[in-house]
């Protein structure tokens, strides 16, 4: 019975060496930093990474051909006005700017994004784009969305590295894409 207990006490007091010479080590718990040994068999640090950021990279804007170089120049005088936030007049900057290109003759008329590509359509000579990604349209191109919930909707030109209205951004609006336009 004695030697049970005896042997119990150095038992414990084996385990209690043993845990102390690996926390001196450093490997107890880290929130920020993982412990090991090298080669060289030095202990060493790295710090642990809990979020990886992987970058959602699109390709740049094409210039085509076949679109008027007046767009492009739509595009830059938008980008030139644009602020760094949205003031919810993406229309309103989107047609000064293609006036100012001299993409349009006239103002044009609509009051809601949502039906502006009608008008670009019926007005002013735009064509509908067989495309339905806005990362995939050229240079200049006019972007139309439509609001999910039936509002005034969202209504951009695509840029080299972008997108622009009011506002300058490098990813596509959130909302349901209606068309993509050119002339």
């Amino acid at each position: 019975m004695l030697r049970s207990g005896f042997l119990l006490f150095l038992v414990s007091i084996c385990i209690g060496f043993a845990v102390k010479e690996a926390s001196a080590e450093g490997l107890a718990s880290s929130h920020a930093d993982f412990f090991f040994k090298d080669n060289s068999g030095k202990m060493s640090s790295a710090k642990i990474i809990r979020h990886y950021y992987v970058p959602n990279v699109h390709p740049s804007a094409k210039v085509d051909p076949r679109i008027d170089p007046r767009l492009r120049r739509a595009a830059s005088i938008a980008q030139e006005r644009a602020n760094a936030r949205t003031k919810a007049r993406c229309w309103r900057y989107v047609k000064q700017a293609l006036v100012a290109a001299g993409v349009v003759d006239s103002y044009p008329q609509t009051e809601y994004a949502r039906d502006a590509g009608e008008e670009l359509v019926r007005s002013y000579g735009f064509k509908r784009l067989p495309m339905r990604d806005p990362y995939a349209a050229p240079l200049g191109a006019v972007i139309v969305y439509r609001n999910a919930r039936g509002g005034a909707g969202h209504v951009e030109l695509r840029t080299q590295n972008g997108f622009v209205s009011d506002y300058a951004s490098r990813k596509k609006c959130y909302y349901p894409l209606l068309a993509i336009y050119g002339k």
